[in-house]
């Protein structure tokens, strides 16, 4: 079996301890057979990668084989098995270029987000572009897919994982049934695209009874480079396997289960042989493009009241939006001028400014100013204008003002900025809606801004160039 078959064989029976059975990136959701989350293999078949065998004994990280012993990662293995990590086999058929197809791009980018078993979504595979919109009625799972991107992306930042779910066992999907140990869990992924081609990356997280990563495999071009499964759910710890094309074809050492293999790897990877480097270069594109991201559902209510001032970085809610607007309007005169513009375009009255004043106690309002006319507190404008207002400085500015953490040690010309808007469309007329989208497709042309987006109806956008809606079902 080749490396690319592997990718697109069947999933097997999953409980959460496993590793993470791939499904191809080309095959539809519903050509790939997924039991549901938690239910044990059936009489006969052979267990995923990482599970305890029927013995009680703990095989080592790789599948099993026919005779049912479990071979080592890299051994070899009966015919038809998966072939080992490392094994030098031909690219995945989708991973070939076309002819004419443009150069890959510079700035790395998700593609595809999985979500195989997560929340409300099964088998579920969803394009993503530099603006996506997630649209559909209430309890379709669009939040729950935000939720998903944003805790990958704390996930690839670091993050502990009992951080990026304080409250795991609503990330299981409800039809899931807990297996003999009474565990379950859930699975995410997804692509990245980028200067090292597409790398994907998938992640199965046990919820219950203990909250840890039991499973994660990185591949890229039809190669696992990295894999990792549970061996003794006694340790804290889970065995992973990386690609190393030199003396040895892979290298194994323990790691924690409560972190991303993939971020950690650049502090456990020398890069002394090709294989190394190879394997470093696809996790740290995945690391790149999960980063920066801004997670952002701006609230009217705390926008309303003056804040106080402070590091002038822009929180999720916009709760210091005053404090923001103090801060840049005297940094970049240019900038500022394309959000009065744009809030001109997306408020009732005229607008000839968008200013904070101090109000001497230590914190900041903001207001319009309307011209010849008084100013206009934001406390006397509408929800909706406070949202548009909110959204417009969020894709005008970046990181450097937004409250996130990006890969301080990559070039900003090498990376982009996600913003997830929950509620993209919340409170919105139609004008405001179009200028807010068309603004984002703007700032996705330059290359350093992509926005994906929930809205409940998304048919005033199908059609816009450059924006890919993704249309989901309760």
């Amino acid at each position: 079996m080749t490396g690319a078959e592997r990718f697109a064989r069947p999933a097997e029976s999953y409980g959460p301890h496993m590793a993470v059975p791939l499904t191809s990136s080309v095959s539809s959701p519903s050509s790939v057979p997924l039991p549901p989350v938690g239910l044990t293999p059936a009489a006969g078949s052979v267990p995923s990668v990482g599970s305890a065998s029927a013995a009680g004994s703990v095989p080592s990280v790789g599948p099993a084989s026919a005779a049912g012993s479990v071979p080592s990662v890299g051994s070899a293995s009966a015919a038809g098995s998966v072939p080992p990590l490392g094994h030098p086999s031909r690219p995945a058929a989708d991973s070939v270029p076309p002819v004419g197809q443009p150069s890959r791009p510079a700035r790395p980018g998700l593609t595809e987000l999985r979500l195989s078993a997560f929340a409300r979504h099964r088998r579920a595979v969803h394009p993503l572009g530099a603006v996506t919109l997630f649209a559909g009625p209430s309890g379709s799972g669009k939040t729950s897919a935000l939720r998903a991107y944003e805790a990958l992306a704390r996930l690839a930042g670091g993050g502990a994982v009992w951080e990026v779910f304080p409250d795991p066992v609503a990330c299981v999907p409800e039809w899931s049934r807990p297996d003999a140990q009474q565990r379950r869990g859930f699975r995410i992924g997804c692509t990245a695209d980028g200067p090292e081609g597409q790398v994907r990356l998938d992640v199965a997280v046990q919820a219950e009874p203990a909250l840890r990563i039991v499973g994660e495999r990185l591949s890229a071009g039809g190669l696992v480079l990295l894999e990792t499964a549970l061996r003794d759910p006694g340790r804290g710890t889970v065995q992973a396997a990386w690609h190393t094309a030199g003396s040895s074809s892979v290298t194994r050492a323990p790691l924690p289960d409560d972190r991303l293999a993939t971020a950690l790897l650049p502090l456990r990877v020398a890069g002394k042989t090709d294989g190394q480097r190879q394997v470093l270069a696809a996790a740290e594109q995945m690391v790149v493009a999960l980063r920066s991201v801004f997670a952002c559902d701006p609230r009217p209510d705390r926008m309303r009241a003056p804040a106080r001032t402070g590091s002038g970085h822009l929180l999720g809610g916009c709760d210091n939006l005053a404090d923001v607007l103090w801060r840049t309007r005297e940094e970049c005169g240019r900038r500022h001028a394309q959000l009065v513009a744009a809030v001109r375009a997306g408020c009732a009255g005229p607008v000839t400014d968008v200013l904070a004043e101090p109000l001497g106690d230590g914190t900041v309002r903001a207001l319009l100013d309307r011209g010849a006319g008084p100013r206009t507190e934001l406390a006397r404008l509408g929800d909706g204008e406070l949202r548009h207002l909110a959204l417009t400085l969020v894709l005008l500015t970046g990181p450097g003002v937004l409250d996130v953490d990006p890969p301080g040690e990559v070039p900003d010309a090498m990376r982009a900025l996600t913003v997830l808007a929950d509620g993209f469309d919340r409170d919105l007329d139609p004008r405001q809606r179009g200028e807010l989208l068309r603004l984002a497709v703007r700032m996705s042309e330059r290359g350093h801004i992509r926005c994906v987006g929930a809205v409940s109806d998304a048919s005033w956008a199908a059609g816009t160039a450059g924006v890919t809606v993704v249309h989901l079902e309760p």
